[in-house]
């Protein structure tokens, strides 16, 4: 075997070292300016791999936490509006107590019959309220046209009765703004759970004054009704007509049945009838409506009066009621603020670990970059000056 060595083998060996040196310490003097230690994948394939994981990790975090901006948003404008409705249902319980008092007339209850029907138009706004952005803060997830109208002379609604959920941090999940059907129609009459009314057509000055379920476990959600068959007796029956029992009326002594009580006071005539059972669900309109509606009888009669007495008691009750539903509304939306909250510190500390974790795969460390930047730097101006000498030099001369 022979081996030859030659003046371009050597020239070509001489700068190919040089070059290799240049490389390295313009890939060094990259690192440097840019402050990173992997400027391209190949410096560490493995490294390089698992950030690009961690930035998609970051980034989902700021995708949550846009999320959770938007729904922030929507949570607190829920807020407001149910705050205003709460402030609205107020001012109906205030106006039927005041129209409840004897010693108002027919002027003082067209007045107050006025100031409900604003107040009526002003809660159908607030069903309506949006989120700025065009979307229908109670519409479900059927967001984009307002979920409620007027029609016919009631209230409809064309929203779903769906919550949103919405993802705010890895694997956490609050809910959007509720639905208007669960805000605004289902209002529970009566207690929430029994209810009790005195028929339109009754003729006598019996009043419902109380009404409650005494003995749960008695109870099985049986309706009753009370029926008199003179003004001193009466007889109850069941949902299906027939008479379970008979008492004798004294006003003001509890009427019992089944677990359920009611208290009447006044004098009903033959044949008037009072009704208790499970509570029934009423939108809000309604309830306002009715109200409304009964300030326009204009009562003449003791037996009108009263009828009027005993619908604005069950109004009274319906309103508390609803007042209720809000509280729990405004109580649901805040427990989802909070919850956001949580589910912000959770991505702050999530994103600090995965920038720490980052930060030890990219970041150069500067005293390791620049010893080495030293080193390449003087490994090559050597190779430069033994360049230099190798162009001087060739075989003839040796063979001279």
């Amino acid at each position: 075997m022979n081996n030859r060595i030659s003046t371009s083998m050597m020239y070509q060996q001489s700068v190919s070292t040089l070059l290799g040196k240049q490389a390295k310490l313009a890939h060094t003097q990259q690192q440097l300016s840019s402050g990173q230690r992997l400027v391209t994948a190949k410096d560490d394939p493995v490294a390089a791999g698992t950030a690009v994981g961690l930035d998609r990790s970051l980034a989902q975090l700021e995708r949550f936490g846009a999320n959770a901006n938007g729904v922030q948003n929507r949570l607190g404008l829920q807020e407001n509006a149910l705050t205003s409705v709460g402030s609205a249902m107020a001012r109906i319980h205030e106006l039927t107590l005041q129209a409840n008092n004897s010693a108002y007339g027919d002027d003082s209850r067209q007045a107050i019959s006025t100031e409900l029907k604003a107040i009526k138009a002003g809660l159908l706004d607030l069903a309506n309220s949006t989120d700025g952005s065009g979307r229908y803060l109670f519409g479900g997830t059927s967001d984009g046209s307002a979920p409620f109208a007027l029609s016919g002379g009631g209230v409809v609604y064309s929203g779903d009765q769906t919550q949103r959920q919405v993802e705010v941090a890895p694997d956490m999940f609050v809910s959007d703004t509720l639905p208007g059907s669960e805000v605004f129609l289902r209002m529970a009459t009566g207690d929430g759970r029994v209810d009790g009314h005195a028929d339109a057509a009754n003729t006598g000055t019996g009043l419902l004054m109380d009404f409650a379920a005494t003995d749960t476990g008695a109870w099985n959600g049986q309706r009753y009704q009370i029926a008199f068959t003179a003004a001193d007796s009466y007889e109850i029956r069941d949902a299906a007509n027939t008479i379970v029992a008979t008492g004798s009326y004294t006003a003001g002594d509890g009427i019992s049945i089944g677990g359920l009580q009611l208290t009447l006071q006044g004098q009903p005539a033959a044949g008037d009838r009072f009704e208790i059972g499970p509570a029934g669900t009423r939108d809000i309109f309604s309830t306002v409506q009715n109200l409304i509606d009964t300030l326009a009888s204009n009562p003449t009669t003791d037996a009108q009066r009263t009828a009027m007495q005993n619908s604005l008691q069950s109004a009274l009750r319906d309103i508390g009621t609803a007042q209720e539903k809000m509280i729990d509304a405004r109580a649901s939306g805040g427990a989802q603020l909070a919850a956001i909250d949580t589910a912000a510190s959770l991505r702050e500390a999530n994103s600090v670990t995965l920038k720490g974790t980052l930060s030890s795969l990219r970041d150069l460390d500067w005293a390791e970059a620049i010893g080495r930047y030293n080193l390449e730097n003087t490994s090559l101006q050597a190779a430069q000056t033994i360049f230099m000498q190798m162009q001087s030099m060739s075989l003839f001369k040796m063979m001279g």
